[in-house]
């Protein structure tokens, strides 16, 4: 079995020197990491297995929705077949084995995986979001697809995780905020959330109900997830003239796509934007943006996870959108051009599939309509991808908002988030705009071209 795991990532890293750009906190950046995370959950589903250990209640709800249908099991049996045929075939094998792991991720904390590197040194890594890295691989088949589109199947992985999201708003979820190794605040967790892309130090960054406790004070592992931003630490530092979108996110650039159509269809190697199915199946909603712009962006799991309005203007209507959790597109794998991953490698195949999330995952959506009609309406379309993932709005329609006012926020999960305009707005996307970049909450990304004299706001 191990074997597997080492297969499973032989190919995985274009460097494993280099830390991970575009799939930050989806992909594990240390080799050892994925290996060790695989290792210690593999073992101990064996050991649940071989002693027949019973499922936690949440599993075995979950095994008995797969079990009693026969089309959803005969998928996710053939997913292991089609699996083991890609280049690099989990060590994952079948069913039972999957459910024996999960008894595991659901019943604590996402925390970190701590390894010995070459010199015998500690060094670790989160995962913030073990089922998807579970699931990754076997995402990528065609059987997958066909299984995890499925409403039933929906359902059932929503009571699974709607099940573990009500641990991790209890105070047991807190056992992994410490300074220990495997605390989310020790030096090393402390390096990663604060160094690198995350510029600051963490306690003048974010609000910490106790800053000099181990744990910070937060009251579960929710809490922490949608932890609040200083204002000084995102500050909005322009007078906004009416014309500039500012960040909606604290995000990942992910693709900008122009004159986007009401209706289209995805295939391997164009994935363009369909209006229609991003918007609910709405035609009246989706008909005021053809011709429009999207741009879309992606949320790791360390990343701050509540949504700022990117312009000053009222809500007109929200609406939330059930949807998919590990639904993505089967592709050939990485491009010759991903900076991460070696060309053809099937990892990360969920996080290519960003653009297929808008139309099939679970999401939010916020309509926001701008005083100054060089931007007129524009909706913000909150994409829950993965584990969790609930999609909270906390404003309503009528209400009026301004740039860097909070929208909602997502829990749990990791996300994605697109900001959607009309043909009317003609946006010119700042240079700091650039894909795979990481972008500050509330930073200017986009200004409109005046079209008209002048505007009241």
């Amino acid at each position: 079995m191990l074997s597997g795991v080492e297969k499973a990532y032989q190919s995985y890293r274009r460097d494993e020197t280099q830390k991970l750009s575009r799939y930050t906190g989806f992909l594990p950046t240390n080799p050892a990491v994925y290996r060790e995370f695989f290792r210690k959950n593999i073992e101990l589903g064996q050991m649940r297995m071989r002693t027949n250990v019973s499922h936690v209640p949440a599993v075995e709800e979950f095994s008995a929705a797969i079990k009693s249908n026969q089309t959803m099991l005969s998928l996710f049996n053939e997913i292991f077949v089609q699996a083991a045929h890609a280049p690099d075939a989990p060590a994952l094998e079948s069913f039972d084995q999957v459910l024996y792991i999960l008894d595991g991720i659901v019943s604590r904390s996402p925390a970190f995986c701590i390894v010995r590197d070459d010199k015998g040194n500690f060094t670790g890594e989160p995962i913030g979001i073990p089922i998807y890295l579970l699931f990754d691989l076997l995402s990528n088949t065609q059987a997958a697809y066909d299984l995890f589109r499925m409403d039933r199947f929906n359902a059932a992985m929503k009571r699974l995780l709607d099940a573990w999201g009500s641990y991790l708003v209890t105070k047991e979820s807190t056992d992994v905020f410490h300074e220990g190794p495997e605390g989310w605040f020790s030096p090393l967790a402390l390096q990663l959330l604060d160094g690198g892309r995350f510029k600051g130090d963490f306690n003048s960054t974010y609000v910490t109900p106790d800053a000099n406790s181990a744990d910070r004070g937060y009251a579960s592992w929710d809490d922490f997830f949608t932890r609040e931003v200083q204002p000084h630490a995102r500050p909005i530092i322009s007078a906004d003239d009416g014309t500039l979108i500012h960040n909606a996110c604290e995000s990942t650039v992910f693709d900008i796509q122009r004159n986007v159509k009401l209706h289209d269809q995805f295939w391997l190697k164009s994935r363009p934007y369909s209006l229609y199915d991003m918007l609910a199946k709405n035609t009246e909603d989706a008909s005021n943006f053809v011709g429009g712009t999207v741009y879309q962006a992606s949320l790791g799991p360390q990343d701050y996870h509540r949504w700022h309005s990117p312009i000053n203007g009222t809500v007109t209507k929200v609406v939330n959108v059930p949807g998919t959790y590990y639904a993505v597109i089967p592709d050939e794998g990485a491009d010759p051009n991903d900076p991460d991953l070696r060309p053809n490698d099937p990892h990360g195949g969920l996080f290519r599939s960003q653009g297929f999330l808008t139309l099939s995952a679970a999401r939010a959506l916020v309509f926001i309509e701008s005083p100054n009609p060089d931007i007129g309406l524009m909706c913000f379309i909150g994409i829950g991808m993965c584990e969790v993932s609930t999609c909270q709005i906390v404003v309503k329609a009528a209400d009026k908002v301004t740039v860097g006012q909070q929208l909602g926020m997502f829990h749990f999960g990791g996300s994605s988030h697109a900001l959607v305009f009309g043909p009317q707005a003609k946006v010119t996307f700042g240079d700091v705009v650039q894909k795979d970049k990481h972008i500050h909450v509330n930073s200017i990304i986009a200004q409109v071209e005046r079209a008209h004299i002048a505007h009241a706001y």
